[in-house]
């Protein structure tokens, strides 16, 4: 995707096989590449959130590996050091299930081998993964194309009016992104479509990300406070609402930003589709009970206390609470299944049920 008219990955290689990462937590007043030189780093990143979006955080994990790959070689018990790397990228962030797929992937291949052969092997993986998210975007965008063109047959004479949470774009993936891609595919085709752009506190990825992104391709938006959906919503003006997902349960269980429970919820009591984009490698086909077994990251409450903006010529920080208000901040809460009217994967549409993942992924299921 774009970004001031230039084409873009979230991530990428430099010359000197350094990780090259675009630096979210600037956007949109200031466009970084920071490079991620040691796995420490990537941890950090990770943690802190310069890379985000369940799909980006397993891709990053994997150049982890890479780089934890390399330094173990310089290391007296290089499987040991491996073996820790791999358990402290796992641990930078709890909810996503995309950052254990991609380690454990990594991890489990490059214990068979032998260690001079892993920064070679490790790094085809990483790259593998990286252009299989970008593969799964553009096939969930194709997907989900049809959604928008039957709406755009009801509707001949006006926009399509899609509502989406936080930052499921192509910053949140590799390119292309998750709840974005059908966008994106309709407005290349020339489908008149606009987005509402839910602000989504505490971070703002909505208005900061999700915005930006749709501003550098084209794409008509609103930004709307968080809480303004169910209005929209009563008063026929959203024709769809898509998100991303950062865990998806076997039974179709739906973790994503928090906020999403109550969009399904006023989607629902409208009769307005819901639909969740999510790729494979964000479904954990392990799960059952998304409210019972999804662990639900509580990050920093300062992150809710405190706003970044642009002031004139910097970006700065105010506070909004009393300062001695305590706050509490979950990062994620559970959608369940049945308030989904569907899941948009890489193969295909299904139902957020069992049967429904089963049928476009019999592989993942034990036999009865």
């Amino acid at each position: 995707m774009r970004i001031h008219h230039q084409p873009y990955h979230t991530i990428w290689l430099s010359e000197a096989h350094k990780v090259q990462v675009i630096d979210q937590r600037l956007l949109p007043h200031r466009f970084e590449v920071k490079q991620l030189a040691d796995t420490s780093s990537v941890v950090t990143a990770i943690a802190d959130m310069v890379v985000r979006g369940a799909p980006l955080i397993g891709v990053t994990a994997a150049f982890g590996m890479y780089l934890a790959s390399k330094e173990a070689l310089q290391n007296n018990d290089p499987k040991a050091y491996l073996q820790l790397a791999a358990q402290q990228l796992r641990s930078a962030r709890p909810t996503a299930v995309n950052l254990a797929w991609a380690v454990d992937q990594l991890e489990s291949i490059l214990m068979k081998l032998p260690p001079a052969s892993w920064p070679e092997r490790a790094l085809e993986l990483a790259e593998q993964l990286k252009a299989d998210d970008i593969g799964y975007s553009e096939a969930m965008g194709e997907n989900g194309l049809p959604l928008i063109e039957a709406l755009t047959q009801q509707h001949p004479n006006r926009a399509i009016n899609i509502l989406t949470h936080c930052n499921a774009g192509w910053l949140a993936t590799i390119d292309w992104g998750t709840a974005t891609a059908p966008i994106y595919k309709a407005h290349r085709k020339g489908i008149p479509v606009h987005v509402w752009v839910d602000e989504t506190r505490p971070r703002n990825q909505g208005a900061s990300l999700t915005a930006f992104e749709l501003g550098q391709e084209g794409v008509p938006h609103t930004v709307i406070a968080d809480n303004t959906g169910g209005h929209l919503m009563q008063h026929g003006m959203v024709d769809l609402v898509i998100v991303g997902t950062d865990r998806t349960t076997a039974t179709g269980d739906v973790a994503n930003k928090i906020g999403t429970y109550l969009k399904a919820l006023a989607a629902f009591d409208n009769q307005v589709p819901f639909y969740v984009a999510a790729p494979s490698s964000s479904i954990d086909f392990q799960l059952q009970d998304g409210l019972s077994e999804i662990p639900i990251e509580t990050r920093d409450a300062n992150e809710v206390k405190w706003i970044q903006g642009w002031d004139g010529d910097r970006l700065t920080k105010v506070l909004l609470t009393p300062e001695d208000s305590p706050a509490v901040n979950y990062g994620f809460d559970v959608t369940p299944a049945r308030l989904v009217t569907g899941l948009i994967t890489e193969r295909g549409i299904c139902t957020a049920s069992e049967a429904g993942l089963r049928g476009l992924f019999p592989e993942r299921f034990p036999n009865d």
